[in-house]
């Protein structure tokens, strides 16, 4: 389990409540799985504005690699 010192605040979710449910009857932690699901989440759209924003450098590099090839080409074994 984590253990983390950052400052916490209560706010209010709507779940469904047989999921609620289910989690309490099986001693799940609710404040935690969805921190932890809110981390993975907020890192998927990082990850996905990045390339969005470096899209077009991304083109680029890999056009100029398409025509000139890598200076490793040569010692390739694939």
């Amino acid at each position: 389990m984590r253990m983390n010192r950052t400052a916490k605040r209560p706010i209010n979710l709507s779940l469904d409540a047989s999921l609620v449910e289910a989690a309490r009857a099986h001693g799940l932690n609710l404040s935690a799985i969805t921190e932890d699901a809110l981390r993975v989440r907020i890192a998927q759209e990082n990850a996905r504005r990045w390339l969005e924003e470096n899209a077009t450098a991304i083109a680029a590099q890999n056009a100029w690699t398409a025509e000139h090839g890598l200076f490793s080409d040569e010692f390739r074994g694939w």
